[in-house]
C-alpha cells in the first residue's frame, strides 16, 4: 500500500479551505457586520499560508500573507466589506487556488494587480484606528491609567509538536506586539530515559509590555487555542526591558538572572504572579472534555481515496454476482443446509452492499455550495440582483452521481438567470421585487432523488419556442402540439431562443448537454412553467450508478433487466389487446397507455408465450407498457458498462451477469419511452392521412 503524496494531501485540504473561504466571503457580502465570518475567512487564509510554507508552496505563503495584510483593516473593524472588495477577495482566492493546483498557468503580474486592487479598496481617508486614538489621547488620571501590558502563562498540550505547531514561532509572533520578557518553566521536564522526543514539556511565563487588547493576543494563539491553556492578567505600568533575542530564552544562565530586575521594579506584578499561576490549575478540569472531543473527531472522520471506494464497490459487485450463483445452485438442489447457508450469504451480501453504498454517499450540499459563486458572478455581470436559496443539502447521493450532476446544474442555473430572471426595470413594471430568486432543492422520493431548479422569472415563452421550432423545420406549421410537447424542443441539439449569441447563451448547447447527461445517469427531466411566475426543472435521479434493484424478464430466449424504480405495475396482456395489433394501446383503468412488443424490438424468433405479460414503466408523467414473455422476478443488478462498439445501441444502458454466468442487458427506460412516443406520433400521422 503506497502512502499518499504529502503535497496531494495539502491540495485536498486546501480545496476544503477554499470552500470555507469562498462561503465566508460570499456570506460577508450579505452580512458585512458578522464578525464570525471575518474570523472564519482569516482562519482559512492563515491555515493555507502556514501549510503552504510547510509543503514548499512559497508563492502561496507570500501571496496569502499579503492578502491577509491588505484585508486586516476589515478584521479590525476599521472598514466594512463592500461588494467590490468581496469581488476582489474572491479573485485573490482564485489566484491562490491556481498557484496550488496549476502554478504554470499563473503570472506574477496578475497577482500583483489583485493585491493592488485589494490595497486600493481597503485604503481610505478614515480616521486612525481606535488603538492609535487611545495612544494619542491625553493621559488619564492615575486612578484610570491604562495598564501597560499583560502577564501570560502558557502551557501547551504535549502533542502540539506532532501537529506541526512550534511554540517558539508563536512566541516570535507575540514579540511583534511589543517587548516581551520570556521565562521558560522547566519543572515539567522528565528524566532523559523517560522523555518522548516528540512531546513538549516546557511552559512559558511571559510579560508583554505593550498597550494591546486581549483580542490581539488571542489572535496569536488562534489556531492552537484547543491545544493549550492561556492565563492572562494585566500588568501595571513598568519600564519595558530591552527585547532579548529568542534564541537566548532557553539558556539556563540568563533565566536565573533575567527575572530579578523585573520583579524588583514593581510590587504589583509580584502579587499578581501567584494568581496567574493558580488559574491554570482551575482550568485543568475542562481539559479532558476538550481532549475527548478531539478524539471523537479523529474517530468519526477518516480520509479515504475515492479510488479505494470504487475498488471496494467493484469487489462487492463481484460478491453479489457470486451470491446470486450460489442461490441459484441451492435452489436447484434439495440440501436444506446448503439452502440455509445460501440465504445467510444473501443476507450478509445485501447488508455489505448497503453499507458500501452508504460509504459512497455524499451530501448534495457539497455540490450546492459551488453554485453560490456562479450566481454571485452572473448576478454582477448581468446586473440582475439574485437571491440564492438552497434546501435539502443533507440529501445524500452517490459520489459518482454528484460528479456527473455538476455540469447539468451549471447550465440550468445559467439559463435561469440569463433567460428566466427579468432585468430590474421589467420586474418593477410587472409588480415584482427587484431581486430575482433561484431555488435549488433536493429531496428523496423512494429509490430516487429529485433535484429541482426553480426561478421566479417570466416563465417559458411557448409561442417563441414554437416559432423557433417551425423556423428550424422541427415541426410543420400549424401542427397540433401540447405545451409540454413544445417545451421538449428546448432539449433539441442546436435549439436556442436567444436573440443574440453571447458568452452565456445563444448556441443551443446547454439544455442538450443537460438531457444527454441526465439520461446517461438513467434519470429523467420534468419541465413545468407558469407564465409570468417562473419555471421549475426537476431532475429525477437514481441513488447510485453501481448496484440497483431490477426486474428480470424473458423475451424469447433472451433475458433482460428493467430498473425496478421505473416499474409501476405488471398486468397480463389480454386476448382483446392481442387482436388490436394496429393500435398498440392498452386500456388501464380507463387510461390509454401505449405499449411496445419487446419481441419485435429484439427480433426474437419462435412462438410467443400464450400468456404474455405487460410491464408498465414510467418516466415523469409518461407511461408505457413493455410486453414480455415471462416475468422471472426481482434481481440485484450489478451494472457493467457496455463497450464503445455498442454505443449506437440506444435502448440498452448497460449489462449485468446473472447467477448462471450468462449476461443480461439492462433496458434504458427513457429511450424506450421516446421510442413509444415516436410510434404514437407516426400512428397519428397515418390516421390523419
Amino acid at each position: 500500500m503506497s502512502a499518499m503524496d504529502p503535497t496531494e494531501v495539502f491540495r485536498q485540504e486546501a480545496s476544503e479551505l477554499f470552500e470555507v473561504l469562498e462561503g465566508a466571503l460570499l456570506d460577508l457580502g450579505q452580512r458585512p457586520d458578522d464578525r464570525e465570518l471575518v474570523d472564519s475567512a482569516f482562519r482559512a487564509l492563515h491555515t493555507i499560508k502556514g501549510s503552504g510554507a510547510m509543503f514548499g508552496f512559497d508563492k502561496v505563503a507570500s501571496f496569502t500573507h499579503e492578502f491577509e495584510t491588505a484585508f486586516d483593516r476589515v478584521r479590525k473593524g476599521e472598514i466594512k466589506p463592500t461588494q467590490e472588495l468581496i469581488s476582489v477577495a474572491l479573485a485573490a482566492k482564485d489566484y491562490i487556488r491556481a498557484l496550488i493546483e496549476d502554478p504554470q498557468s499563473t503570472d506574477d503580474i496578475i497577482g500583483d494587480g489583485i493585491l493592488d486592487d485589494l490595497k486600493r479598496f481597503v485604503s481610505s481617508d478614515q480616521p486612525a484606528a481606535p488603538v492609535a486614538e487611545i495612544a494619542e489621547a491625553p493621559p488619564l488620571a492615575p486612578a484610570e491609567s491604562k495598564q501597560a501590558g499583560w502577564h501570560l502563562y502558557l502551557e501547551f498540550e504535549s502533542h502540539i509538536l506532532r501537529n506541526g505547531s512550534n511554540p517558539l514561532d508563536l512566541l516570535e509572533d507575540l514579540c511583534k506586539l511589543g517587548p516581551c520578557f520570556v521565562v521558560p518553566v522547566t519543572d515539567g521536564i522528565p528524566f532523559l530515559d523517560e522523555m518522548e522526543p516528540e512531546d513538549c514539556y516546557l511552559k512559558w511565563d511571559v510579560k508583554l509590555h505593550a498597550a494591546c487588547d486581549k483580542d490581539a493576543i488571542d489572535d496569536v494563539f488562534m489556531f492552537v487555542s484547543d491545544e493549550m491553556k492561556l492565563t492572562l492578567s494585566p500588568l501595571e505600568h513598568v519600564e519595558a526591558p530591552a527585547p532579548a533575542p529568542l534564541f537566548l530564552l532557553l539558556d539556563e544562565e540568563p533565566v536565573a538572572e533575567m527575572p530579578v530586575p523585573v520583579v524588583e521594579a514593581a510590587a504589583a506584578p509580584v502579587a499578581a504572579q501567584p494568581v496567574a499561576r493558580a488559574e491554570p490549575k482551575s482550568e485543568a478540569k475542562p481539559e479532558p472534555k476538550a481532549e475527548a472531543k478531539r478524539d471523537d473527531r479523529g474517530i468519526a472522520t477518516v480520509r479515504v481515496q475515492a479510488e479505494r471506494l470504487d475498488e471496494l464497490m467493484d469487489r462487492v459487485g463481484e460478491l453479489v454476482i457470486a451470491q446470486a450463483r450460489l442461490t441459484q445452485l441451492a435452489a436447484s438442489g434439495s440440501d436444506l443446509s446448503i439452502k440455509m447457508i445460501a440465504e445467510e450469504i444473501e443476507r450478509l451480501a445485501s447488508s455489505l452492499r448497503d453499507t458500501t453504498m452508504g460509504a459512497r454517499m455524499v451530501p448534495i450540499g457539497s455540490l450546492f455550495g459551488r453554485f453560490r459563486r456562479l450566481i454571485h458572478d452572473l448576478s454582477r455581470d448581468l446586473s440582475k440582483p439574485v437571491e440564492f436559496v438552497t434546501t435539502g443539502e443533507d440529501t445524500e447521493l452517490d459520489k459518482t452521481m454528484i460528479e456527473c450532476l455538476a455540469d447539468p446544474l451549471v447550465h440550468l442555473i445559467r439559463n435561469a438567470i440569463d433567460h428566466g430572471i427579468e432585468d430590474t426595470s421589467t420586474r418593477t413594471a410587472n409588480g415584482k421585487t427587484e431581486q430575482g430568486r433561484i431555488e435549488l432543492a433536493a429531496v428523496h422520493s423512494g429509490a430516487q432523488v429529485l433535484v429541482t431548479v426553480k426561478d421566479n422569472g417570466g416563465g417559458l415563452n411557448t409561442a417563441r419556442i414554437r416559432a423557433k421550432a417551425e423556423e428550424q423545420g422541427l415541426i410543420a406549421a400549424g401542427a397540433v402540439l401540447s405545451d409540454h410537447e413544445i417545451h421538449q424542443f428546448l432539449f433539441h441539439p442546436g435549439f436556442s431562443t436567444a436573440q443574440t449569441i453571447s458568452a452565456l447563451s445563444g448556441r443551443g448547447v446547454g439544455m442538450d448537454v443537460v438531457k444527454r447527461t441526465i439520461e446517461n445517469m438513467r434519470g429523467s427531466i420534468d419541465l413545468s412553467t407558469r407564465p409570468g411566475q417562473g419555471t421549475t426543472v426537476t431532475l429525477r435521479l437514481p441513488l447510485t450508478l453501481a448496484i440497483i434493484e431490477g426486474l428480470l424478464i424473458r423475451v424469447g430466449e433472451g433475458r433482460y433487466i428493467i430498473p425496478l424504480s421505473a416499474v409501476e405495475e405488471c398486468i397480463e396482456l389480454t386476448a382483446e389487446d392481442e387482436r388490436s395489433r394496429g393500435r398498440n394501446f392498452l386500456n388501464v383503468r380507463g387510461n390509454l397507455v401505449p405499449f411496445l412488443r419487446l419481441r419485435e424490438i429484439m427480433s426474437s424468433s419462435g412462438t410467443p408465450d400464450r400468456h404474455q405479460k405487460t410491464i408498465i414503466i414510467s418516466t415523469g408523467e409518461t407511461h408505457v407498457g413493455l410486453v414480455a414473455d415471462q416475468i422471472i422476478g426481482n434481481h440485484q443488478t450489478v451494472i457493467k458498462s457496455l463497450s464503445k462498439l455498442h454505443s449506437d445501441v440506444t435502448i440498452f444502458s448497460g449489462a449485468t451477469i446473472l447467477g448462471d454466468g450468462t449476461a443480461a442487458l439492462i433496458l434504458d427506460v427513457a429511450q424506450l419511452v421516446m421510442l413509444a412516443q415516436s410510434k404514437v406520433e407516426k400512428q397519428h400521422i397515418s390516421e390523419a392521412a
